[in-house]
C-alpha cells in the first residue's frame, strides 16, 4: 500500500522507549540463573586464582576371560585433596552395576504393549537376567587393611580411616572382576560382540574399572545415580595399565604402549614405525594376518602395558580379528599418531576412511579450540555405535558383505569417526560435568562436528548444525520438549535436546548474532581457559561474553533456558514516498494511478451492457461538475507553491526533490524466541539488498515492531531470513508480497530397492565381484 508523506514532516516517527507495548524479561541479565562469582570461578568466566581441583593416579592390573567373557582386576587408586575441605569419606563409580538386574536403571525402565509386538520386543522383554555389575572382593589401604565402604547401586562411598586434609593423599587399592555384557543384545557404552563365522570376539571395554567420582567447588562430590543416558564426571590423573589377553590378540588403548618389543613381532614393530612417520595410512596388522589369526586361537597370553598422562578416563579394545593402520598428523609442529582398530567386516570402508577421519578431526579441531594435547588418537570399530575416551573411540558402521555401501553408510562412519574423535576435546580435555550437563559435551561437539564435516568436502550432508534441520524439533508439542538446561538424566528428545538444539545455537552464534571473528575468538579463548579444568555453563556462558564484548543473555535466556521456537513473520508493508508539493508532479501521479486503478466487474459489464446513459444521451444535463478536471494544475496552484519554496533550506530543497521510498515493515514476534532480523528487499531493476538487524530491535516490545527502511529505488518484495539463519518454523509469513511454496503429491507408491546404488551398478554391469580386501 502506497501513501504520501505530507511534505517533510517525518516528525511522527516514534523509536524507543516511546514504542514500548509490553515489557517482559527476554533482555533481562541472567542473574539469579548464574552463580555468583567467586575466587574459584570469576565474573568473566574465567577459573578464579584460587580455583583447584581434585587428582586421581592409577595403577591397574586387568585380565579378560575369553571362554567366559570377563574381566578380573586390581587397581591401586592415589586420590589427591586439592580442595581446602577436609574429607571423611571418597565416592567411587561403579557404573558396571547399570546391568544388574535390580539395578536402578533396570528397575526404573519405562514401556507399554501394543496390540502388534515384534519377536525382536518379546525376546527382549523375556531375555536372561544377565549377570552383571562389578563383584568387589577386596577394598583395602595401602598397607592391606580393610576400608568400610557401602555401595550404594551405582555408587560405593569408602570410609576414610582418618580424614583427609588439604594438599594430602590417600591411595588404596580394590579388587574386582565383572562379566562382559553382550553389546548387540543387552546394549551399553561398551561390550563385546561375537562373530560365529570365525567364532571369535571383539571386545570394547569401559567403565570397566571402578572410578573416582568428581569432588568440586560447585556440586560437592557428583554422585548423581548412572541411570543410562547422564554420562560421566571425571578427575584428572595418570595411569599405568597393564591388560592380558589371549597372545594372538591385538590391543588398542589409551595411552601409548609401553612394551612393543614383547607384544609386537618384528614386522609389525617396523611398520608401526613407518607409520609414525607417513602423512598416509600405513597398514601395520594386514587384513590377511588377522584372518589367518581368526582360525588358530592361542592358548598362551601377553600382557600389553600402557601409559597415559592427565587422562579422565582409559579404554581399551581387544580381539584377533583386528586390522590395525596408522599415519603421522602434525599439530602444531608435534607428532600425533592417529590409527584404527577394525575386523574384516568393516572393509573397505574403514580401511579407506577411519585413520583419515581421525587425523582430519585433530587438525579442523586444534584449529578452533585447542591443540590436541595428547601422542596418539584412536577409532575402534566394534559393536558400539559410537562411544568416546580419551585417545579411544569406539565407531561404528561397516559395510555389506559384499563390501558396498550405501552413501548413508560412508557419510555415517565419517561423522561418527569426527564427532567421537572430536570428544577428545569436549570433554576429554575440556571437563565439563557430563552427569549433569549433557550438551555441555554433546552440544559443543556437535557444533565442532559440523565444522568438521563441512571442511571434509563441499557440501557435506551434515544431519545437525543448519538451522532448518532443527525447526520440526523445535515447533514440536511443548509437553515433549525441556529447556536444554535441563540435568542429563531428565531430557526429552535427547538427540534433539542434547545434540541438535545447542549445535545449532552455536552455529547461529557464529555466523548471525557474533559473525565469525568474534565468536571464533571467544570459543577459543573458553577452549583454553578450561582445558584440563572442569567448566560449568556460567564459564561458558561468561567466557563467550567476556571474550567477545556482546551481550548475550538474551540469547542464552531463549535458547537454553526456555522452549521457545523462531516464528517471526512479516505482517504488513506500508510504502510511502514524500509529497514534493510541486501541483504538476503530484497531480501527474495521482492520474497515473487513479487510471492504472482496476475496474470492478460491474463497472468492466456495464461498458458493454449499458450502449448510452442518461447523460451522454441528452447533453444539456451536462454542468460545471462534468467538465470538471480536479487534477489540473491551476495558476493558483503554482503560486502557492512557489510561495512554499520560499520557505525551505537548500538542503530541504533537495529532500523534497529526492524522490526517496519510505516503507514501514511490521514484524510479530509469534514464537517467542527474540532473534536478528535478516531482511531482503528486491528491487524493481532486479537488484537486491540484504539487512541485518541485531535482535535488541526487540528490546522495547518483545512481541510487535515496525522498522522504516528508505531506500533510493521502488521494493518489489520483501523476504524475512532468506538463507535460513534463524531456525524460523514458518516460512510461509516471511514475506511480502506472499509466496506460494510448491508442494508435490504422490500419484503411486514404488516399492524402494533393497539394493545400494554401489551394488545396482554391479548388477547392471556383470560384475560381481567382492571388493573387501582392505588395504
Amino acid at each position: 500500500m502506497r501513501n504520501i508523506l505530507a511534505g517533510l514532516a517525518l516528525v511522527g516517527l516514534v523509536a524507543g522507549p516511546l514504542a514500548v507495548l509490553a515489557q517482559d524479561t527476554k533482555f533481562a541479565q541472567l542473574g539469579q540463573e548464574l552463580p555468583t562469582p567467586n575466587t574459584y570461578r570469576t565474573a568473566s568466566g574465567a577459573p578464579g586464582h584460587q580455583y583447584w581441583q581434585q587428582r586421581a593416579d592409577y595403577n591397574i592390573q586387568v585380565e579378560l576371560d575369553d571362554e567366559k567373557q570377563a574381566v578380573t582386576g586390581s587397581e591401586t587408586i592415589t586420590y589427591t585433596n586439592n580442595s581446602p575441605d577436609v574429607l571423611t569419606y571418597l565416592w567411587v563409580q561403579l557404573d558396571q552395576n547399570i546391568f544388574e538386574p535390580n539395578s536402578m536403571s533396570n528397575l526404573t525402565e519405562t514401556a507399554e504393549l501394543k496390540k502388534d509386538v515384534s519377536l525382536r520386543a518379546v525376546e527382549y522383554m523375556t531375555r536372561e537376567k544377565f549377570d552383571g555389575g562389578f563383584k568387589i572382593s577386596k577394598v583395602a589401604d595401602r598397607g592391606g587393611k580393610a576400608l568400610k565402604y557401602t555401595i550404594n547401586n551405582t555408587m560405593m562411598r569408602i570410609d576414610l580411616p582418618s580424614p583427609l586434609k588439604p594438599n594430602q593423599s590417600f591411595t588404596f587399592n580394590i579388587d574386582w572382576k565383572h562379566n562382559i555384557n553382550n553389546q548387540k543384545t543387552l546394549g551399553g557404552r561398551s561390550g563385546y560382540e561375537y562373530f560365529p563365522e570365525d567364532d571369535n570376539y571383539l571386545y570394547e571395554m569401559a567403565q570397566w574399572f571402578p572410578r573416582m567420582a568428581v569432588y568440586d567447588d560447585v556440586n560437592g562430590w557428583q554422585h548423581k545415580q548412572f541411570l543410562g543416558s547422564g554420562e560421566f564426571a571425571l578427575p584428572f590423573g595418570d595411569y599405568k595399565v597393564s591388560i592380558t589377553v589371549p597372545a594372538d590378540h591385538i590391543v588398542a588403548a589409551t595411552g601409548e604402549l609401553q612394551n612393543a618389543s614383547q607384544v609386537l613381532s618384528s614386522t609389525h614393530q617396523k611398520r608401526w614405525a613407518q607409520a609414525a612417520k607417513s602423512d598416509k595410512p600405513v597398514v601395520i596388522v594386514t587384513q590377511e594376518e588377522a584372518t589367518k589369526a581368526e582360525k588358530t586361537k592361542a592358548k598362551n597370553k601377553k600382557t600389553w602395558v600402557y601409559s597415559a598422562k592427565e587422562v579422565r578416563d582409559f579404554a581399551w579394545a581387544s580381539s584377533r580379528k583386528f586390522i590395525w593402520d596408522a599415519m603421522n598428523v602434525k599439530v602444531a609442529g608435534k607428532n600425533v599418531l592417529a590409527m584404527s582398530y577394525y575386523p574384516k567386516e568393516a572393509n573397505p570402508l574403514w580401511g579407506q576412511y577411519s585413520t583419515e577421519a581421525v587425523a582430519h578431526t585433530l587438525e579442523v579441531y586444534s584449529k578452533h579450540t585447542i591443540d590436541y594435547p595428547y601422542p596418539v588418537a584412536i577409532s575402534v570399530h566394534g559393536p558400539v555405535g559410537g562411544m568416546e575416551y580419551p585417545m579411544l573411540s569406539f565407531n561404528g558402521y561397516r559395510p555389506e558383505p559384499d563390501g558396498t555401501y550405501s552413501d548413508r553408510i560412508k557419510y555415517g562412519l565419517i561423522s561418527v569417526i569426527i564427532h567421537e574423535v572430536g570428544h577428545n576435546f569436549f570433554p576429554m580435555i575440556i571437563n565439563s560435568d557430563e552427569r549433569q550437563w549433557t550438551w555441555m559435551d554433546e552440544g559443543l561437539n556437535t557444533f565442532m562436528q559440523y565444522l568438521a564435516e563441512q571442511e571434509w568436502e563441499r557440501n557435506y550432508p551434515s544431519r545437525r548444525g543448519e538451522p532448518q534441520d532443527i525447526v520440526e524439533y523445535m515447533k514440536s508439542a511443548k509437553n515433549t520438549q525441556v529447556p536444554i538446561m535441563t540435568n542429563s538424566e531428565s531430557v526429552l528428545q535427547f538427540g534433539n535436546n542434547a545434540y541438535g538444539k545447542p549445535a545449532t545455537a552455536l552455529n547461529v552464534l557464529r555466523e548471525t548474532v557474533m559473525g565469525r571473528e568474534l565468536f571464533d575468538y571467544a570459543f577459543k579463548e573458553y577452549s583454553k581457559r578450561w582445558a584440563f579444568k572442569h567448566p560449568m555453563p556460567a564459564d561458558f556462558f561468561r567466557t563467550m561474553e567476556d571474550a567477545s564484548g556482546v551481550d548475550l543473555d538474551w540469547f542464552w535466556r531463549g535458547w537454553f533456558y526456555t522452549t521457545d521456537h523462531t516464528d517471526i513473520a512479516m505482517t504488513d508493508v506500508k510504502w510511502y514516498t514524500i509529497d514534493s508539493q510541486d501541483p504538476a508532479f503530484v497531480n501527474a501521479q495521482l492520474r497515473e494511478q487513479q487510471n492504472k486503478a482496476p475496474k470492478t466487474l460491474s463497472q468492466q459489464r456495464n461498458l458493454t451492457d449499458i450502449k448510452k446513459t442518461r447523460v451522454e444521451l441528452r447533453p444539456e444535463l451536462n454542468d460545471f461538475y462534468n467538465n470538471y478536471d480536479p487534477l489540473a494544475t491551476t495558476a493558483a496552484d503554482e503560486q502557492a507553491y512557489r510561495q512554499f519554496l520560499t520557505q525551505l533550506t537548500p538542503e530541504q530543497k533537495e529532500k523534497l526533490n529526492s524522490a526517496l521510498n519510505f516503507y514501514e515493515v511490521s514484524f510479530e514476534n509469534l514464537g517467542g524466541l527474540v532473534m536478528p532480523l535478516i531482511v531482503r528487499m528486491a528491487y524493481e531493476d532486479g537488484s537486491e539488498e540484504v539487512v541485518n538487524i541485531p535482535s535488541e530491535i526487540w528490546r522495547y516490545n518483545n512481541d510487535q515492531i515496525t522498522k522504516v527502511f528508505i531506500t533510493e529505488k521502488p521494493v518489489v518484495s520483501f523476504e524475512l531470513d532468506p538463507y535460513l539463519q534463524t531456525a524460523d518454523t514458518d516460512l510461509s509469513n516471511n514475506a511480502f508480497p506472499r509466496k506460494v511454496t510448491p508442494s508435490r503429491f504422490e500419484i503411486f507408491k514404488q516399492q524402494n530397492s533393497r539394493m545400494n546404488p554401489m551394488q545396482r551398478e554391479r548388477a547392471t554391469s556383470g560384475n560381481s565381484n567382492s571388493n573387501n580386501s582392505g588395504q
